[in-house]
């Protein structure tokens, strides 16, 4: 397949162009085209750049869902491992590269960190996160309330829940040459890949979604709402992001991102849970055949891949990869269909972007 290899830092202007031509400041900018950066970098086509400024046209700033400039009120707290934060509907790229900053700081002094987010706007690509904090050697966890609720739960009619992620990074990169990084959505693809498939014009797997009537359809074109992969098990997963924003300060999934929906006086803005810890943290010391910790990983690894199952991949393997080959051919890769939507972007604004002059890989 054909696709354009786009230098990072031509990349990287042209997705801060785009935001500072909608009111951002010139930081927001910045860290939104690094996190784009970061997705592209990972081959992760349902939250680039693309499908992150699409989700603030529809929801951010335009229409009052996130605030360009705004301030992270940092609340006091009575635990000193736990941060909490008010983020005024902040860039939530923005808010989620400083919130996973925080809690490493705070594992650093308490061997684990919590940051409890509330009140921002969607932080994309939870993967990015937990991987960049376990190259830096950490445990590292994230859970959203996604931007709208898109999901019907398991043996119902009607989309109540967000497609809600987890995602897991674990410090393997010494081990295995990469860290290992568990990140899905609670539905069988996420919202980003039905776009994907739109601009590609290419037909979803059976069993991922549902047409206006509650009809399954492969047709991204018809999709209104999607289904939890897993059947209960995606239901339960998706259920738990819900409860924690709950918990955070989340309101009705419902009208999340839904302005003008329902009382005044409701919230309507995802939030966030981001945790870290220090590997030698939860280190009990016995260790079989006198094994250290690193040692100890490097055999469970090992174990669970043998017996037959060299070919397994591991989570965050293809990732992995991906970021391979985007520094074998020196820049991020981008299909002609993503390639004409930054350009569109790029028209929006006033940027100058030459497709022509662009690099051609098969890939």
């Amino acid at each position: 397949m054909i696709n354009f290899v786009l230098p990072a830092q031509l990349h990287n202007d042209l997705v801060a162009a785009v935001y500072r031509h909608r009111g951002y400041t010139a930081e927001e900018a910045e860290a939104a085209a690094r996190f784009s950066e970061l997705t592209a970098r990972h081959g992760i086509k349902t939250h680039n750049a693309i499908k992150a400024l699409s989700l603030d046209a529809h929801f951010g700033a335009k229409v009052g869902g996130c605030v360009p400039g705004a301030k992270i009120e940092k609340l006091p707290s009575k635990y000193r491992a736990v941060a909490r934060w008010n983020c005024n509907r902040k860039l939530g790229q923005v808010v989620g590269l400083e919130a996973m900053a925080e809690a490493m700081r705070l594992a650093d002094e308490f061997g684990v960190g919590v940051v409890a987010v509330d009140n921002a706007f969607h932080y994309l690509w939870g993967g990015g996160y937990v991987i960049e904090a376990a190259r830096k050697g950490y445990i590292a966890y994230t859970c959203c309330t996604a931007a709208v609720t898109e999901v019907v739960p398991f043996g119902g009619k009607f989309p109540t829940l967000g497609t809600n992620p987890h995602s897991w990074g674990f410090p393997t990169q010494d081990i295995i040459g990469f860290p290992i990084c568990v990140d899905w959505a609670t539905s069988v693809v996420a919202t980003g890949r039905v776009e994907q498939y739109r601009r590609e014009k290419k037909q979803l797997p059976p069993g991922c979604a549902v047409d206006e009537h509650g009809q399954e359809t492969t047709d991204p074109f018809k999709v209104k709402a999607l289904l939890p992969f897993g059947q209960h098990k995606g239901y339960s997963l998706a259920l738990i992001d819900e409860l924690i924003a709950a918990y955070i300060g989340g309101s009705l999934p419902t009208i999340r991102s839904r302005w003008g929906v329902g009382p005044d006086d409701e919230k309507r803005t995802p939030s966030f849970f981001f945790q870290a810890m220090r590997p030698d943290a939860i280190d009990c010391g016995n260790y079989a055949k006198g094994r250290t910790q690193a040692q100890n990983v490097k055999a469970v690894i090992e174990d669970i891949l043998g017996h037959g199952n060299e070919g397994v991949l591991l989570p965050g393997e293809l990732e992995a990869r991906a970021a391979a080959l985007s520094e074998k051919h020196g820049g991020l890769l981008f299909t002609a269909a993503e390639v004409e939507a930054l350009r569109k972007l790029a028209d929006e604004a006033g940027f100058a972007f030459d497709v022509s002059g662009l690099r051609t890989v098969d890939i």
